[in-house]
């Protein structure tokens, strides 16, 4: 755990060495969250490893094994085998968990929060866990409730083509990966 200011909450993220990981790292940066203390977590491949975050090396703890006593937000972006595996033990620990897996979004007592449309929904997490929808759906939701209110929406006919690197980092080099043996022929 890595102490980076005197007051704020202690954050923790969950997959911080992936893809998505490393963008929730840039986000609260930028964002100047109020982070007074910071864990980030990953595999035991990983676990060990250190990151730069605002001035202060973090050092990258195995999920598996680390105590997650203390956590006031972890933000997972583990996969939902990872997710399963480790954010109920978060959650028990004290830590609201937001989950960016579809491991808990069709889970009855895990609310499906977009925070521009239902932040409300937020109150129902009797697990501790609170799930967000897919890419698609974070990025559309917002508009279509001002046009619902507008306008009184009755049916909405979706189709997306989801991009690789939803797969995370591994998806994304496995494509690069197919790419170069096509170029190769």
């Amino acid at each position: 755990m890595t102490r980076i200011s005197d007051s704020g909450l202690s954050v923790a993220v969950v997959g911080a060495t992936g893809q998505v990981g490393t963008v929730m790292r840039e986000i609260l940066a930028e964002r100047s969250f109020p982070i007074g203390e910071l864990r980030l977590f990953a595999t035991a491949r990983s676990a060990g490893s250190a990151v730069e975050f605002g001035g202060h090396t973090v050092i990258i703890e195995d999920v598996a094994t680390a105590d997650p006593a203390g956590i006031d937000i972890a933000l997972f972006s583990a996969g939902a085998t990872g997710s399963r595996a480790h954010a109920p033990r978060f959650a028990a620990a004290g830590a609201t968990v937001i989950d960016n897996s579809s491991a808990w979004r069709m889970d009855p007592e895990v609310p499906l929060v977009v925070s521009e449309v239902n932040p409300h929904a937020i109150d129902q997490a009797v697990k501790g866990i609170i799930a967000n929808p897919n890419c698609t759906t974070m990025a559309a939701m917002p508009v279509l409730k001002v046009l619902d209110a507008e306008a009184g929406l009755e049916r909405l006919i979706v189709s997306t083509y989801q991009a690789v690197s939803g797969s995370g980092l591994a998806g994304a080099q496995e494509l690069l990966g197919q790419v170069e043996g096509v170029l190769a022929q």
